[in-house]
């Protein structure tokens, strides 16, 4: 029997791969029912429990793409890439975790899919950006779709499943190791695609920007352009949220975004992405200036709102509509 779609699930990792200098993969399995097919570039927010640096108690809760075959419900696999100056969420996936393991994982959910009317697919990959086309490749083969992959990466961190891609798809995946100078030559790339290509970019900040930048002056309408970015919350000063309903004080620390500390103090607030992509979790401003970190919000919203999954307070306190 399927789990419930809106149940967290209990997964235990039963094998990691290091398929990169600096990325590991694992694979999750089922500890109690089976897992649910997913549609292309779907993620799951896994949840993860430890100390700190300090000896603390720590609770993390990461989005990673699916990088499995979306029909395949025996096992999901995501791919960590290890990053030293993050809050700790990679680094405890990397140094904590052992197979044998239980983790737990939401449902996946979607943000990034694949437009299937589109006349061609020009795969946009930037390192660990990599994860959610692993899942687009078996649904474009199986429906005959025309498509190419392009990977930028640095070899001597990166490159994750660069040679079964090459081996794989021959001349539809192109692979640029910066590392070995290499360079993606974006206005070239864009300037020779057919109309009506879709173009779907995941990776740093500086790749999607780039394609944006030169799509919109190859005239490329933005409905034409995908792409994700999970930002992962970054440290920042401390400060302090009055919650409107209850004048209840909330502090949020150094370490932790405004989602993790609201979460910690008993405060739901919907969330999907964790990531400051979706929107779920916008939250009423009342007062008090906000440093926006999120690829969401318009400047117009941002004057009275927070994505407090990723952004935070610049003035000491802020009051929320919550």
């Amino acid at each position: 029997m399927s789990m419930n779609s809106t149940d967290n699930y209990r997964v235990k990792v039963t094998n990691i791969v290091e398929v990169a200098p600096t990325i590991k993969e694992f694979t999750l399995v089922a500890q109690n029912g089976e897992l649910t097919p997913f549609s292309p570039g779907a993620h799951v927010v896994v949840t993860m429990k430890g100390e700190n640096g300090d000896g603390q108690l720590k609770q993390w809760k990461n989005a990673y793409s699916l990088l499995s075959d979306p029909r395949d419900t025996s096992a999901y696999k995501i791919a960590v890439r290890l990053q030293p100056q993050s809050r700790g969420g990679s680094v405890f996936m990397h140094s904590q975790v052992s197979e044998g393991d239980e983790l737990e994982i939401t449902p996946p959910a979607n943000l990034f899919a694949p437009n299937w009317r589109a006349k061609k697919h020009l795969l946009i990959a930037g390192g660990v950006g990599i994860t959610p086309f692993m899942s687009y490749l078996p649904e474009l083969e199986r429906m005959g779709a025309s498509y190419e992959l392009h990977y930028a990466f640095r070899g001597l961190q990166t490159g994750a499943y660069k040679t079964e891609l090459i081996e794989q798809l021959g001349e539809q995946v192109h692979c640029y190791d910066a590392d070995a100078g290499d360079r993606l030559l974006l206005a070239e790339l864009l300037k020779s695609q057919p109309r009506g290509t879709h173009v779907y970019i995941c990776g740093p900040e500086l790749l999607i920007d780039g394609v944006r930048q030169n799509a919109a002056l190859l005239g490329y309408p933005d409905s034409l352009i995908h792409f994700e970015e999970f930002a992962a919350p970054q440290p920042g000063s401390p400060f302090t949220v009055t919650l409107e309903s209850s004048g209840a004080e909330v502090q949020v620390s150094s370490e932790e975004s405004l989602l993790e500390a609201l979460e910690a103090n008993g405060v739901e607030v919907p969330n999907l992405c964790r990531g400051g992509v979706c929107g779920q979790c916008v939250t009423k401003v009342l007062d008090g200036d906000v440093e926006h970190r999120d690829a969401f919000l318009d400047e117009r919203e941002q004057d009275t709102c927070i994505m407090p999954c990723v952004s935070r307070a610049k003035s000491k306190t802020l009051v929320l509509g919550l």
